[in-house]
């Protein structure tokens, strides 16, 4: 829980720029209420969720500017939860709360690819000057909008996809199937880096998931058209040939 309350009094709302996205993670209920009505106090669009795995998802299929994650979730850890997103190559800034607080924690945690680490309990005010220090920083490069390759291009805006013109409707799990793809063109995937990377999952479920949302997404964008982008490498895993 943080200490102290939030800092709005004498605030305007952020605005414009200042105006943040974010996603709060974290199965305390109490804790969780608390940041999400301090962080909106000042401005910033809230969402907030409770489990690792639902976290995973949501971040995956909206555009965040900042995740707030607890390092000790049901589900997904927020430790596990990180590294998915940053082994789908999700830049997002990511600030980490936990309750462990040894160095070697705070180690492995910005290891993975937290922007910021966070021991409960925490001042409300330092956690403002931390998402400040975030939204202050220059973008590493401009962010990618429309994937391409061929003829085949991935709107990540819009979240549509279209070949030779014609659109192509894509559930939410093959949208995100196909973005993993054309992000590593030429590079073999296993089922173990799919599994990891667009199901959130750290362990096989013993099911044809994978197989059957790649069956489904190529008889979307490869069946109809003279030419093929996902080919199976049996015993392997698959690749996308651009």
């Amino acid at each position: 829980m943080p200490l102290g309350g939030p800092a709005t009094r004498g605030r305007h709302p952020a605005r414009g720029k200042d105006r943040m996205k974010i996603l709060i993670a974290e199965d305390d209920d109490e804790t969780a209420a608390y940041l999400q009505k301090g962080l909106t106090g000042e401005g910033h669009s809230v969402d907030r969720l409770s489990g690792g795995r639902e976290a995973l998802t949501q971040a995956m299929v909206q555009s965040y500017d900042l995740l707030i994650l607890d390092r000790m979730m049901p589900g997904l850890d927020g430790l596990s939860l990180l590294k998915s997103l940053r082994a789908a190559r999700l830049t997002v800034p990511v600030i980490l709360l936990t309750a462990m607080g040894s160095v070697e924690d705070r180690v492995a945690g910005l290891r993975a690819g937290a922007d910021d680490y966070m021991v409960k309990p925490f001042a409300f005010a330092e956690l403002l000057a931390r998402i400040d220090t975030i939204a202050r920083r220059p973008a590493l490069k401009a962010e990618v909008t429309e994937l391409v390759a061929g003829e085949l291009v991935l709107d990540l805006l819009k979240r549509e996809a279209r070949r030779e013109g014609q659109p192509i409707e894509l559930q939410p799990r093959e949208f995100l199937l196909l973005k993993h793809f054309m992000e590593r063109p030429g590079r073999v995937q296993t089922r173990t880096i799919l599994l990891e990377a667009v199901w959130g999952l750290h362990f096989d479920p013993k099911t044809s998931v994978v197989e059957t949302h790649i069956s489904r997404l190529r008889a979307k964008i490869d069946k109809p058209f003279a030419k093929a982008y996902l080919t199976t490498l049996h015993g392997i895993g698959y690749v996308f040939q651009a």
